[in-house]
């Protein structure tokens, strides 16, 4: 039944709707595809919504109620009271609880975020302006992520998003990420998994995820960073096991970080 909703809705919808990336007109999240972003898109969806909504309702009420009990032709006798105490108390009170109800689960998320599980593979993402370069440390890789031009795209490609080396991670694997910065502050940011971090010169902040569904997964730099910071997009290819190490066979070969030969190491004197 799922597979014929599809077919009859992709004759209508455009197939980007369903892609890991921002769609237009889009308001929501885009699909979580890790646990840490599922936390966060309940807590917004099943915490934050509700209270905003109620909060908005209640002052839209006592605006209206306001402007018609108050108005002048039905009070030419305005009261001159400018103090009272239980109105002043609760208004006080009211609103430190709903910060103390959004914060606990808040912060539950905040260290779950913060708190990175034994990995399962290692990742630097290092910012450039304006574009990203990755090393894979344990297997001795590294090579530069560039944005596709909108010339050179090819058929389902999105503009602004598609790059010319994709990050490639295994599904259901914990994946860390080591994030610094050669020049001036970026964000290493991706929606779906629920991670961002800066990436800070002469630092190394850190961040994890775990994907849990195949595809390819898109962000951008999220720190405005000079004149094409909306140029260096971030792509995260999640494969399969067998898939990652076929690539990882090919990736020894192209990607392969060159050794300094000692010959070529030169040490200060005293």
């Amino acid at each position: 039944m799922k597979k014929i909703l599809f077919i009859f809705s992709s004759i209508f919808i455009s197939q980007n709707a369903f892609a890991n990336q921002p769609v237009d007109w889009q308001l929501g999240f885009q699909k979580a595809a890790s646990e840490s972003m599922r936390d966060i898109v309940a807590f917004h969806d099943n915490l934050l919504l509700p209270i905003i909504i109620a909060i908005s309702v209640f002052v839209l009420f006592l605006m209206l109620y306001a402007c018609v009990r108050f108005r002048a032709s039905a009070n030419p006798n305005p009261s001159k009271r400018t103090h009272n105490v239980t109105v002043e108390v609760l208004w006080t009170l009211i609103p430190c609880l709903i910060l103390i109800v959004m914060a606990v689960p808040s912060f539950k998320i905040l260290y779950k975020q913060d708190t990175i599980p034994k990995a399962d593979l290692t990742i630097k993402a290092i910012g450039y302006q304006w574009y990203w370069g990755y090393e894979y440390p344990d297997e001795n890789l590294e090579f530069d992520s560039y944005m596709i031009e909108e010339k050179d795209l090819k058929a389902n490609q999105p503009r602004l998003l598609a790059v010319d080396n994709e990050v490639v991670v295994p599904v259901g694997k914990v994946v860390k990420v080591l994030i610094t910065a050669n020049d001036v502050l970026h964000a290493w940011a991706l929606p779906s998994f629920g991670v961002k971090r800066d990436a800070v010169p002469g630092r190394i902040n850190e961040t994890w995820f775990k994907a849990e569904k195949v595809g390819t997964y898109y962000g951008q730099c999220s720190e405005l960073c000079g004149i094409k910071h909306a140029f260096m997009p971030i792509a995260v290819k999640v494969v399969s096991e067998d898939e990652y190490q076929e690539w990882l066979s090919e990736a020894r070969v192209k990607f392969a970080k060159e050794e300094l030969e000692n010959d070529k190491l030169k040490l200060a004197s005293k």
